[in-house]
């Protein structure tokens, strides 16, 4: 989530949490535990999610280009003992252009 810029008023931010516990689940839930079963082969029922979404956000510093954007998701997520995060990039939609950044050790991830 670094070098995003907002200081032109160029993309958004917003979140929705996800308290399931003894609850029904929205399919968006159910749609993060079954990745979370599928990608560690384990069982899994979230009590609590949250989906934090930016959209069409401009690289530091945005007075370069606001042109090019990105748009990515954070999903946060725990049954009460275990918590798992994942993130999720718009396909195609990583428009910065990396080579133009202060930091050349650019990764889509986490490390």
């Amino acid at each position: 989530w670094d070098n995003a810029d907002f200081s032109r008023g160029v993309g958004t931010t917003f979140y929705q949490e996800f308290s399931t516990l003894n609850t029904a689940k929205p399919p968006f839930v159910r749609d993060v535990e079954a990745k979370v079963r599928r990608y560690l082969r384990s069982s899994y029922s979230a009590a609590w999610t949250l989906k934090i979404t930016w959209e069409k956000v401009p690289v530091h510093a945005a007075r370069t280009d606001t042109r090019k954007t990105i748009t990515y998701q954070a999903v946060l997520t725990t049954d009460g003992f275990r918590s798992y995060v994942l993130m999720l990039y718009q396909d195609g939609g990583m428009q910065w252009d990396y080579t133009r950044l202060t930091s050349t050790n650019v990764l889509i991830g986490y490390t």
